[in-house]
């Protein structure tokens, strides 16, 4: 592991509790939001800074947060007309007051000790970023089916903040504790991508040589999507975007960010040679159906409703091919755009 980076060479002072600023990017989140800030407002941690960035919100979003600002002081709205994530990102990092930021999501929970454990880690000065586990919650049967499908290898690969039991550097984290100079230094997040723009600025903080730490007591229950229509949509936005990512930072793509691209383009060579060779188009769609139900026998187990259980393999299936499609998507346009 790397020593302490130089930006940090001096641990804050803990006579006293640090600022924390907490960001939380929202849009149309009014079944959400107040348990979100609920299980803020409630950390362990009391020197709070809370900042609503709402992205141009139709429903009760903004109403729900300007109700709990009035009775809390903490919390602040700000405005985002331009809706991307990102640009929200920045408008808190702006206003930040706090010596940490970290970013919780609007339709996510998070535990009493989360804030104070998270800086207690920053303040060690050996981390440039924290996170934690990702916990997807169902509400209904194919919630809880997408949830575990997203707890699982099968489904998302060496993804460790889905299912990460010890502590350990990673590439990335989910909704990450930052220092705030860090951040600005770095010039916050790229405006540029609608998605993956966390795990891009992930990558410009490792570059800085500093690391970043996945503890698994940092436990993040995230409302997953509830249908698998949403799910791969999803993880159609999510493949685009990784091509994004890996055009600015080749380096930054494993073997696990091509594996669901690998299964589409198969897919695609054996449709096309089927008429010809129909054994290459059933080997290849055999194999795939084998490995499913093989993770969904053992997924399945996990989950006590019956009713979800039946939505495990189609959850694989439009995780995997919503990724690869819009991998393969994601680099047309790339092509597409350099050509013009």
């Amino acid at each position: 592991m790397n020593a302490r980076p130089s930006h940090l060479a001096e641990s804050p002072d803990t006579s006293t509790e640090p600022t924390v600023t907490v960001v939380v990017p929202a849009r149309n989140e009014e079944a959400f939001i107040g348990s979100c800030l609920d299980s803020i407002l409630a950390q362990d941690h009391g020197d709070l800074e809370v900042l609503v960035v709402d992205g141009d919100s139709t429903d009760g979003t903004t109403t729900i947060v300007e109700a709990y600002a009035e009775r809390d002081p903490r919390v602040r709205l700000l405005r985002n007309e331009r809706r991307l994530i990102p640009i929200s990102l920045n408008l808190a990092l702006a206003e930040a007051q706090g010596t940490w930021l970290i970013r919780v999501d609007a339709h996510a929970t998070v535990p009493p000790d989360y804030v104070g454990r998270a800086v207690a880690h920053l303040e060690t000065g050996r981390w440039g970023g924290v996170g934690g586990r990702k916990d997807g919650v169902g509400r209904v049967p194919a919630g809880r089916a997408v949830a575990a499908a997203m707890a699982s290898r099968f489904g998302v690969g060496g993804s460790t903040y889905h299912h990460g039991t010890t502590p350990r550097p990673v590439d990335h984290v989910p909704f990450g504790a930052y220092p705030v100079e860090l951040a600005r230094r770095l010039g916050g997040w790229d405006e540029e991508l609608a998605v993956n723009q966390d795990f891009e600025f992930d990558c410009r903080i490792r570059k800085t040589g500093n690391e970043l730490l996945f503890d698994p007591e940092l436990v993040i229950e995230w409302h997953c999507r509830q249908s698998v229509g949403a799910l791969f949509q999803q993880y159609q936005r999510y493949g685009r975007g990784k091509v994004a990512v890996a055009a600015k930072h080749p380096g930054s793509v494993r073997p696990r960010h091509l594996a669901a691209p690998a299964l589409v383009a198969s897919l695609a060579l054996a449709l096309v040679a089927g008429r010809r060779r129909p054994a290459a188009l059933a080997s290849v769609v055999l194999a795939y159906s084998g490995a499913v139900a093989a993770a969904t026998v053992t997924t399945a187990r996990t989950i006590d409703d019956p009713e979800a259980r039946r939505w495990v393999a189609p959850a694989f299936v439009a995780m995997h091919l919503g990724w690869g499609f819009g991998f393969w998507t994601g680099v047309a346009r790339l092509v597409a755009g350099r050509w013009r």
